[in-house]
């Protein structure tokens, strides 16, 4: 199974993750492409830096969300309100948090790609992201998409 990893909302990067570790746990191999604002998903808090960035590079990293937990809702975020509305019934449910899913998907074996061009684009540097992450091309996904038995897009 591939996976294309487009947004950077909470709410389609859950969707993505349980599908990812539902496919593993079929034993399933699975591949998730991350580009543009899916690459919001990847990155680390702690190692998110500023060094040898272009001053948009600068601008746009500040303004970003700097990991999953960061990530707005696709709809009804109200500001992260709605955001603070679906973490507290997902809490009240038990449910485990997008945090929980990027973890269990690391554990697992899937393998993370990003797009090279997208990361020279939005400034990312390799080291601001999961240590698991294999930077490719468009080509590379492609390819291995074309293999698969199962490609989403999300």
């Amino acid at each position: 199974m591939t996976l294309l990893m487009f947004s950077g909302d909470y709410d389609k990067a859950m969707v993505a993750l349980i599908l990812a570790n539902t496919a593993r746990d079929m034993n399933i191999e699975v591949t998730i492409f991350f580009a543009f604002w899916g690459l919001f998903l990847l990155r680390d808090p702690e190692k998110v830096t500023s060094e040898d960035k272009t001053s948009y590079e600068k601008m746009f990293s500040l303004m970003t969300p700097k990991g999953p937990e960061e990530l707005p809702l696709s709809k009804m975020n109200f500001s992260g309100l709605g955001k603070q509305m679906l973490l507290g019934m997902m809490k009240d449910d038990e449910a485990p948090k997008l945090i929980d899913f990027l973890e269990g998907a690391r554990k697992k074996g899937v393998k993370f790609y990003g797009c090279k061009l997208s990361m020279e684009i939005m400034g990312f540097k390799k080291e601001e992201l999961l240590p698991e992450l294999e930077v490719v091309t468009a080509n590379d996904y492609i390819e291995e998409a074309m293999n698969s038995q199962i490609q989403l897009f999300i």
